[in-house]
Formats: structure tokens, sequence, C-alpha cells
């Protein structure tokens, strides 16, 4: 797969660049063209025979793709677009943000607020909390700072109802299995088809 972009130039700058790359170029007087970024890699400058004009790398809200055909009947996929780098007039404002907010047809304008679903506001200490919860259940362990509500439930005219409700943490759990465990330790449990006799 090649490596591809979109060049979206003004309308003026287009025309002379489309000149320069026809095949009578060199009655062109713009004679060069080269596009050069800065350290962060998402500003340059794009520079047509004197003339010097600011650009952006933006992301473009969806994935485009390109196709190439040798004999206009069968399309062969080139590459995934992903990015467009934006050149301006001088004096324009520099778009916010890293991401384009239109696609590139009338269909997808304002493509991220009108078709993608908003990204959540999550708080980073509870997503943090979440996952080294996560990791410890994992592991074998137990969630801390949880609350566990024990539900009793007894069954009267084929209704359930709550019988008593009681909050309890963890560790008090855990010591009640752990109990539980010693009291049977004498004797093994025995499920009920270990009681009945097989014997025929």
């Amino acid at each position: 797969m090649e490596e591809q972009f979109i060049l979206r130039l003004p309308p003026s700058i287009a025309e002379r660049v489309d000149r320069l790359l026809s095949d009578n170029a060199s009655s062109s007087e713009d004679k060069s063209l080269d596009l050069s970024f800065s350290e962060d890699g998402r500003t340059g400058t794009f520079i047509i025979g004197n003339d010097h004009l600011p650009a952006s790398l933006l992301d473009l809200p969806g994935i485009v793709e390109s196709y190439k055909t040798y004999d206009d009947n069968v399309l062969i996929k080139t590459a995934d677009i992903g990015q467009i780098i934006m050149v301006r007039d001088e004096g324009e404002n520099a778009p916010d943000g890293l991401e384009y907010k239109h696609g590139l047809t009338p269909p997808m304008r304002d493509a991220r607020r009108r078709r993608f679903r908003r990204e959540p506001d999550l708080n980073p200490e509870l997503v943090q909390r979440a996952e080294k919860d996560l990791v410890n259940i994992m592991t074998g362990g137990t969630a801390e700072n949880v609350d566990v509500e024990v539900v009793e439930q007894e069954e009267a005219n084929g209704n359930a109802r709550n019988v008593g409700k009681k909050a309890t943490s963890v560790s008090d759990l855990k010591a009640e299995v752990r109990n539980a465990g010693e009291l049977n330790d004498g004797e093994p449990e025995r499920s009920e088809s270990e009681d009945s006799d097989d014997s025929i």
C-alpha cells in the first residue's frame, strides 16, 4: 500500500500548481514547489515560486480510501487516507485542534459533531482506580473501597421479598468465608448425588 495524503489549496494557488504540474510547465513562472514542516510535525510552510504560505497537517474525522485504475473498469485500492494538509492564504487563522471537523464531501460537513458519538467526560482518577481494581480481580484479589450489600430473600406465596439488608465490607465477607471453611475441615462436604445409593 502507498502512503498518501490530501493537499487542499486556495483556488488561486491550486491553479498555479496545476499549471506547474501540467505538460507546459516550462512556460510557467513558478519553477519551484516545496512543503516543509516545523519540529512539531503539524505546522509548516508551502512554497510555490517566491510565495510562502502557512500550512497545517490535520486528521480527518474518518478514513478515506483511494483507488486507481489502469483500464477504467477495475479499481485497485491503493491507500487509506487519514490526514489532510490545509494550505491557507496569508493572514487566515490556523484551525483549532489537531482534527479537521469536516469531511471531504458536503454530506460530511461538521461530521465530528453530527455523525459521531461524543467522547464521554470521564474523571482520569476514576478510570485509573477502575483499571487497578480490574487487575486486582483478575489476579485473584478483590476490589478496594467497595461496599457489598447482602440481600436475603424469602419466598412466600410465590413472591420474593427482601427480608433483611445489611451492608458489609469485603474484609468481613472474607472472614465469614474463612470461618465457614474452618468449621467444615473435619468432614468433607458431600453432595446429594454422593448420598444416594447407586448400587442395583
